[in-house]
């Protein structure tokens, strides 16, 4: 939601409370109504697997990258720290991306 329509529903909140209700408290209302909403999209759960072969079990269609839990980044076969490191493991491409994880951009 723009942060001109979140305004404009303090906007309303502020009119219907009346005059004493001040713009501030309308406006953290607002919040808590828009963020509570069912319309929050949840990150998909992802299966992490030490091996790359279980991992490729568990995706057969996608591809396996290493995910880095500490830069919150996965990195393709190929690239230099795909499968390094102690704080990651092999997840599926699409649970990686689902997760909001972002991709390596390697070296350019």
């Amino acid at each position: 939601m723009g942060k001109r329509r979140l305004y404009a529903v303090a906007a309303i909140v502020h009119k219907a409370a009346g005059t004493t209700f001040p713009v501030r408290a309308a406006f953290a209302v607002t919040l808590l109504v828009v963020a509570s909403s069912p319309d929050v999209v949840a990150a998909i759960p992802l299966t992490p697997f030490r091996y790359e072969a279980q991992a490729q079990r568990h995706c057969p269609d996608d591809t396996v990258v290493w995910l880095d839990f500490r830069k919150g980044v996965y990195y393709a076969k190929g690239q230099r720290y795909y499968a390094r490191g102690f704080h990651g493991s092999f997840v599926c491409r699409n649970e990686a991306r689902g997760s909001r994880y972002r991709r390596s951009l390697g070296l350019r």
